[in-house]
């Protein structure tokens, strides 16, 4: 693995700040908050997109065989989930295949679950449909988060609760759902007549020597009732190319789903998109495996600076992502009052938990999926920046 980090260099600081989301920031501020990684990506897509581009013709594209072939060879080889290729439809992201999907499979007014602090573009996509989100909270443990079966039951069994998104791995609390936990989720949803959404977008990011199960893998009942969104872009940092796979084992559910992709003019890719995916999906296993080795040291060198300079702050270990769901319990219970701070006084830029809900108004979010060099940067200035709010804020923790 050492020889792995070697070829490929993710020490390297690339400069972002000419059209990125994550850097259009002020001078001397430091982002670390949306889920985009600070590396170069692997470079058979660079490859494969240069070579795109050289065809100097740029026109309507479609969907050939190899992109369902690089789709569903990846989640064999990789997850051991043989998905069929009719399964899939192409979509320009997860998130525009959440948005369509709530409005195909529930109506108006109708509760979608979600297991909370979960991604807050699920309450958008949910909210913004006119649906209501009805939150299950995950509960607490010593070593990270598990399901609370029998709020999740009493919640799925209500008359209006007609969808369940599932953020497998999860985001922000970093958990693999392991089988057993993913067959509960797929009887109960089963019982109670609940479609199951299963954003699986975090997938290759978990540690190295582990696995996630895929969700539709698990049991029949999780397969007829499942809508799994798939994509290459946070493992290979190429989200800006707007490629992501649907995958829908029940013809009837797939029908809906299909007919609401291309209703909402987000089936069709752009000319990159195609040759993004398949380079890496055919062509980038070495890269992301050395991509793991080098988070899951960011991940360590993260967790002794903690457990060092700022025992006060609670870093849940994450077993998948980049992303450090940090507890800053001991320091405030207002998260978008301190990243605030944060940014003006030391430049540091965070997600606040609150904005994830459940218990994440005392959390806020790290993303580490930058070079070493970067992130020692970054947590020296959350160390100072939680010593000032201390010494600045004494009374800011809400009773």
């Amino acid at each position: 693995m050492e020889e792995q980090n070697m070829k490929f260099d993710f020490d390297e600081l690339v400069d972002r700040r000419r059209d990125s989301l994550k850097w259009d920031v002020k001078e001397g501020e430091l982002p670390m908050w949306v889920a985009d990684m600070d590396f170069r990506t692997a470079p058979a897509v660079v490859q494969a997109i240069k070579a795109r581009a050289e065809t100097g013709v740029y026109g309507y594209a479609g969907v050939p065989d190899e992109w369902y072939e690089a789709v569903c060879g990846w989640w064999e080889r990789r997850h051991g989930w043989k998905a069929e290729k009719d399964w899939l439809c192409f979509a320009t992201g997860v998130v525009p295949a959440i948005s369509s999907a709530v409005k195909r499979v529930t109506n108006v007014g109708d509760r979608v679950l979600l297991m909370t602090p979960v991604y807050d573009i699920f309450f958008h996509s949910v909210e913004n449909a006119g649906r209501v989100v009805l939150e299950s909270p995950l509960v607490r443990t010593a070593d990270g988060y598990r399901i609370d079966f029998a709020d999740l039951e009493e919640k799925l069994a209500r008359p209006l609760t007609t969808m369940m998104i599932l953020c497998n791995p999860h985001n922000p609390v970093g958990r693999i759902w392991t089988k057993e936990e993913l067959f509960e989720i797929g009887r109960l949803c089963e019982k109670y007549g609940v479609t199951v959404l299963s954003d699986e977008i975090h997938c290759d990011l978990t540690d190295p020597g582990t696995d996630y199960v895929p969700y539709a893998s698990v049991s029949p009942e999780c397969a007829g009732r499942a809508i799994v969104c798939l994509s290459a872009s946070k493992a290979f940092n190429i989200a800006g190319l707007q490629s992501a796979a649907v995958a829908i084992p029940d013809l009837v559910l797939r029908n809906k789903i299909v007919r609401g992709l291309n209703s909402d003019e987000v089936a069709e890719p752009n000319c990159f998109a195609v040759a993004g995916t398949v380079a890496a999906f055919t062509s980038g296993g070495e890269w992301l495996d050395a991509l793991r080795a080098y988070l899951s040291e960011n991940k360590k060198f993260a967790a002794e600076f903690l457990a060092r300079e700022l025992p006060e702050i609670g870093l849940i270990p994450p077993e998948a992502t980049y992303l450090l769901w940090l507890d800053c319990g001991k320091v405030t219970s207002d998260s978008e009052d301190l990243c605030s701070f944060l940014r003006e006084k030391t430049g540091l830029y965070l997600n606040p938990g609150d904005q994830y809900r459940g218990e994440g108004r005392s959390f806020v979010r790290l993303n580490a999926a930058c070079p070493k060099s970067l992130l020692k940067e970054g947590l020296e200035r959350f160390a100072r920046g939680i010593r000032a709010y201390k010494e600045e804020g004494a009374g800011r923790i809400s009773e």
